[in-house]
């Protein structure tokens, strides 16, 4: 299980942008297991999102219990492949009323009449990376 879940969503203003955001629960830990969690999220972002990133989109990394320990090249190696994932799943003309949110992108092994996850916030699905079948966080699991 990865350290994190990764969700990107199209923005469709026109701004070829790509912006990051951050979060972890309290039920990871206390303030300073949070802010050690932020900062190597932030410095896999600085690594990875100039060439990685979907041009034009909001990347969230929503932090998992156990992210923490995680040896930082494991991480490095699952942002990259949820990276991948997303932009393999980016069509050429962007699917519009997919998901939740418009422009949400999302893996294509996903069934688009699969029901959206009831707890994602509209940003979109998210991807997690050592799961083709994943739709978010563990409230399903």
């Amino acid at each position: 299980m990865p350290g994190f879940v990764l969700l990107v969503r199209d923005r469709a203003d026109g701004d070829p942008a790509i912006r990051v955001g951050f979060t972890v629960t309290k039920k990871i830990g206390g303030a300073v297991v949070r802010n050690r969690m932020k900062r190597r999220f932030r410095a896999l972002a600085r690594e990875l999102m100039p060439d990685g990133g979907l041009p034009g989109a909001d990347h969230v990394l929503i932090g998992r219990a156990g992210g923490v320990e995680r040896d930082f090249g494991l991480l490095r190696g699952e942002l990259q492949k949820a990276l991948l994932k997303v932009m393999r799943s980016d069509s050429p003309s962007p699917r519009r009323g997919e998901g939740r949110g418009e422009g949400a992108r999302h893996s294509s092994a996903l069934s688009d009449s699969e029901p959206p996850h009831p707890t994602l916030s509209p940003l979109g699905r998210g991807l997690d990376p050592d799961r083709s079948d994943s739709v978010g966080d563990d409230a399903r699991r």
